[in-house]
């Protein structure tokens, strides 16, 4: 294959028969210019990008070489953990964010992810990735980052999923659930740890709850099944009608009167688990 473009020294441009392509490998364009010859054996991943290349070599012109490769080495620790390629925009949205991230880190500066307890739940695999990468990291440029990161990294990995959606889906996911775990628990006046296993319950079983609700596939409940959830848990489902509010009032979804019956239900094992 001929090189097209040099973008750094472990990133080229090249001519795969009619299509032009991202050939990554370590030290890919080492003594190398423009029309000379790349082996395969040299090249460790291939893929196109062609509306994002000017970005992709813009980010690679500011940035240190050794981010970009970090980055390339979590990505491709992903694809094996999960045993599927991602977006090829990961590329650059991985790499952008560590190279912030880790400038950021060297100058002092750590922001806490308001969403970690959430997203070690709803995306438990990414976030086991993201704890690798993390310690990757480390290992690489010794640096301690704070487990917040890895949070951060698990969101990236989890959207370049094909068919996960943006970044933006996965943090309001996110975002929605945290708001309703906090209704429900300032509502019973009890506190969860991220660690508790009826944290996760909850966030299992609410994360359920907004998928049915945005595929429209929603329980139904037998009514005197229904009645007598409200008489007997009357605290549990008077609580599940606040989540709901919070729902309808800030993000525009609506719960019928079912989904709060099983809502109820498990707000009630949680009060249970708490009185233990």
């Amino acid at each position: 294959m001929k090189i097209i473009r040099i973008l750094n020294n472990n990133a080229v441009v090249v001519n795969d028969g009619d299509q032009e392509k991202i050939a990554i490998g370590a030290g890919i364009a080492f003594n190398k210019k423009r029309n000379d010859i790349i082996t395969a054996n040299k090249i460790e991943k291939m893929f196109i990008m062609q509306e994002e290349e000017e970005h992709f070599r813009e980010l690679l012109n500011r940035i240190n070489e050794e981010y970009f490769a970090v980055s390339e080495e979590i990505i491709s620790h992903a694809e094996r953990t999960l045993g599927e390629k991602l977006s090829e925009h990961i590329h650059i949205a991985l790499t952008d964010h560590l190279a912030f991230s880790i400038e950021r880190l060297k100058e002092g500066i750590i922001l806490q992810n308001k969403l970690l307890n959430e997203i070690k739940v709803l995306y438990e695999i990414e976030f086991k990735i993201g704890l690798w990468a993390i310690n990757h990291i480390k290992e690489r440029f010794h640096l301690d980052m704070p487990i917040d990161e890895a949070a951060y990294i698990a969101l990236h990995i989890h959207t370049a999923k094909i068919g996960s959606g943006d970044i933006h889906d996965s943090v309001r996911t996110a975002t929605i659930i945290a708001s309703m775990v906090e209704t429900i628990t300032s509502e019973l006046g009890i506190t969860l740890s991220g660690q508790d296993i009826a944290y996760e319950r909850l966030i299992t079983h609410l994360r359920f709850v907004l998928n049915r609700v945005e595929k429209k596939e929603l329980h139904t409940m037998d009514s005197e099944m229904l009645l007598m959830i409200k008489k007997k848990f009357e605290t549990s489902f008077n609580t599940a009608g606040k989540v709901a509010f919070l729902l309808q009032r800030d993000y525009k979804k609506t719960l019928p009167e079912a989904e709060l019956g099983y809502i109820a239900l498990h707000i009630e094992r949680l009060r249970s688990f708490w009185k233990k």
